[in-house]
């Protein structure tokens, strides 16, 4: 098998993770708080993570001389997180992944302001096509329209923000250490929060905090495997199969079939993300939120 077919696999595999994870994180905010559901996914997330780190070199992966910069976005983090899980909890699976994809177009836009960089007008345009997708998904004004859309735009917003961030500092920083900080910020707040959120688990809600958070972990490094083996040009559009597990997912769990025009737009948003990866290439940075 080419490298580029285990990178392929890898991506895939990396993604129905992140997917599964979605679904884990809307159906326990049926009953408990977003700040509760970030805290346990963290808590098992992180010590996962310093033992991927330990294997990828050690843990001096983890060292770093920008503690302020971690702050930061974690801080980015913990927002995205907040609003996504909310958001997952108020629309449907596959609308919401639909909403999220539009996080790669934010990063493009937002680079031109806050990197410095240039959009060619073919992105330009890509981009413009990209955020027609999200409003024929959202339909403002319409009936079918939901306040949790916006939830999930801004959690986007967040997102972009956080891997405009890592693109800027992420040459001069370990990935390990980058994630770990990143995972450990919201940890810290969600636990200070417990007091006034917290809500007894179920039994059966105890697998499912500890396996949102190896869902999660599974994610990030199946998807480092990807960009290890294929370029990310060839491994990034697959990105675009979570449509197909949040499709089948919520339709196995919840009942929930998206209309036609969520389909529509989310062509559109696919569409453009695809255009966009083929003009400048796309690299594991510019992804979609989640929880």
């Amino acid at each position: 098998m080419s490298a580029s077919f285990k990178g392929i696999g890898f991506m895939c595999l990396g993604v129905f993770c992140l997917a599964v994870g979605d679904a884990i994180a809307k159906w326990l905010g049926e009953v408990h708080s977003p700040l509760q559901i970030i805290f346990f996914r963290t808590l098992v997330s992180l010590p996962l993570i310093a033992v991927l780190a330990h294997f990828a070199g050690g843990l001096r992966k983890l060292r770093t001389r920008r503690p302020g910069v971690h702050l930061l976005r974690g801080l980015i983090y913990t927002g995205t997180m907040v609003c996504f899980v909310i958001g997952l909890t108020l629309l449907p699976l596959a609308e919401a992944t639909a909403i999220a994809f539009v996080a790669p177009m934010f990063v493009t836009l937002l680079s031109v302001p806050l990197l410095g960089e240039r959009i060619e007008w073919p992105v330009l345009a890509a981009s413009l096509v990209g955020f027609l997708g999200v409003l024929v998904v959202v339909r403002p004004g319409g009936e079918a329209f939901h306040p949790g859309s916006l939830v999930l735009v801004g959690a986007a917003l967040f997102y972009a923000l956080m891997m405009i961030t890592a693109r800027r500092y992420g040459g001069r920083e370990s990935l390990w250490a980058m994630v770990f900080y990143m995972t450990l910020v919201p940890l810290v707040i969600t636990a200070a929060s417990l007091p006034w959120v917290w809500q007894a688990p179920t039994a059966w809600h105890w697998p499912g905090f500890i396996a949102s958070g190896i869902f999660g972990v599974g994610a990030t490094a199946f998807i480092t495997l990807a960009f290890r083996h294929a370029p990310a040009a060839i491994a990034a559009p697959f990105d675009y199969t979570a449509m197909l597990w949040a499709v089948l997912l919520g339709w196995w769990f919840w009942g929930e079939m998206p209309d036609i025009w969520v389909f529509v737009g989310s062509a559109l948003i696919i569409g453009s993300g695809l255009a966009i990866a083929y003009r400048e290439g796309r690299t594991p940075l510019k992804r979609r939120p989640t929880s």
